[in-house]
């Protein structure tokens, strides 16, 4: 298994992701600004085990990628400081459906997932603030994604981002915090320490899913844990 996260997670759950297989410590300079330099949903588009990469993303990354023979298509939009440069593949990609502010989706998205379902919501950074489950089941922090995918029929719990950590600002975005990777969901800190953790739980564990929490601290928004074999 290969891991790509934030180089700025904290120390313990560095650690306890080595020990699950080889991870991508990233992080860029000058490209975009310091709260989300590092964020692997920032940079990539994930659909199966497939990348849709940013063009400018730095090039040691993609060597890492192509040596262990992970797919990678090359997006249009470089990342940069502004909304649509920073938010361009942050979509959310399902079996059936592209979940993302398609003012501002990546044209290389769009045409590799052609034959699905586009949802628009409002909220551009969707990656960050939404986490795809099974069984047409989501989690978000985005009160306005959750509205959207209940006129679609489908269920998403809607939790506080508050007690989610991203530094400079005050709070962060649940989607975030975690990753999904046979049948577990990876959580960058541990649902005791934020408000709605139980419903959280409760959630994850009535769709069986199996909650690794990867330290005792409060969740930690480093842009998600993507996870490829």
């Amino acid at each position: 298994m290969l891991t790509i996260h934030d180089a700025r997670l904290p120390e313990p759950i560095i650690q306890t992701l080595r020990l699950s297989g080889q991870c991508i410590v990233f992080f860029t300079n000058n490209i975009t600004y310091q709260a989300i330099a590092g964020h692997p949903d920032i940079f990539f588009c994930q659909t199966g085990n497939t990348l849709i990469v940013a063009p400018n993303a730095p090039v040691e990354y993609l060597k890492i990628l192509k040596k262990n023979a992970i797919p990678i298509i090359k997006g249009n939009t470089a990342v940069g400081e502004t909304l649509a440069q920073a938010t361009a593949y942050n979509a959310v990609i399902t079996d059936k459906y592209i979940i993302h502010n398609r003012k501002y989706t990546d044209a290389a998205i769009l045409a590799h997932q052609k034959n699905k379902e586009f949802i628009h919501v409002e909220q551009a950074f969707c990656r960050c603030s939404l986490l795809s489950l099974k069984n047409n089941h989501f989690l978000t922090s985005d009160a306005g994604i959750a509205k959207t995918l209940t006129k679609h029929g489908l269920f998403c719990l809607c939790v506080s981002s508050f007690d989610i950590i991203l530094p400079p600002y005050m709070h962060g975005c649940i989607g975030g915090c975690m990753g999904i990777y046979d049948n577990k969901v990876f959580i960058t800190g541990s649902l005791t320490h934020h408000r709605d953790g139980n419903l959280i739980k409760n959630l994850l564990t009535s769709l069986s899913y199996e909650i690794i929490e990867l330290y005792d601290g409060k969740l930690y928004d480093g842009g998600g844990l993507f996870f490829l074999t």
